[in-house]
């Protein structure tokens, strides 16, 4: 056999190949989902004071649920406000717990609620109040602590102050009080012991 026939006989490269393409098609979403405004309840508020604090509550965990057993456990991080409503002016308590915005203390500010000293720390108070954060109203003992004392007393100041604006409030909306119906919640405030549930920081981390 001939040189010539085995070089026939080799494959011949394949010059005429196409090159590939890029695909220029384009896909739309099947379902096209539309942006939604999310309210929070806070939008016709305005914030009298915001400091990142520590809050504790008193009482039973779930597992020493109707045994009477109460301890102090820690309820979350996060800024602790008082908000005031820009049309009738009531003021309220309003926390969220850090990235997760749950809502941890929801309570109006009531002239009649006390911050006590927590013994044995000039950072942290505790305090008494009809709570509505887990969407029913739960008499409630806090304990909040703060970074610092000198941030500690600021706040003690905005809320007394904040009191007393809620308290000419109430006065001018006052109404006989026919049911005793009043006299029944302070009654109940007034019963919200919080001396002798004093919240140990002294094992914690900082704020």
């Amino acid at each position: 056999m001939s040189t010539d026939t085995k070089e026939e006989e080799k494959p011949k490269e394949e010059e005429d190949t196409p090159k590939e393409e890029e695909s220029t098609a384009t896909f739309e979403p099947v379902v096209k989902l539309e942006e939604v405004e999310t309210k929070t309840g806070e939008e016709d508020e305005e914030a009298l004071f915001s400091m990142r604090s520590k809050l504790f509550i008193f009482g039973e965990t779930m597992l020493d649920v109707g045994t009477g057993k109460k301890t102090w456990r820690e309820r979350g991080i996060g800024e602790i406000r008082l908000l005031k409503h820009k049309q009738h002016e009531r003021i309220r308590i309003l926390m969220r717990q850090e990235k997760t915005m749950k809502v941890i203390c929801n309570h109006v500010l009531d002239p009649r609620i006390t911050l006590e000293p927590n013994v044995g720390s000039d950072r942290s108070w505790v305090w008494s109040a009809f709570d509505f954060a887990e969407g029913d109203l739960k008499e409630t003992v806090f304990a909040i602590r703060f970074s610092s004392s000198d941030v500690a007393k600021e706040f003690k100041a905005k809320f007394e102050e904040c009191q007393k604006e809620m308290k000419k409030i109430l006065d001018g909306e006052d109404k006989p009080d026919t049911d005793g119906t009043a006299a029944e919640a302070a009654d109940a405030l007034a019963g919200l012991k919080t001396s002798d549930v004093a919240y140990d920081d002294d094992d914690d981390d900082d704020v």
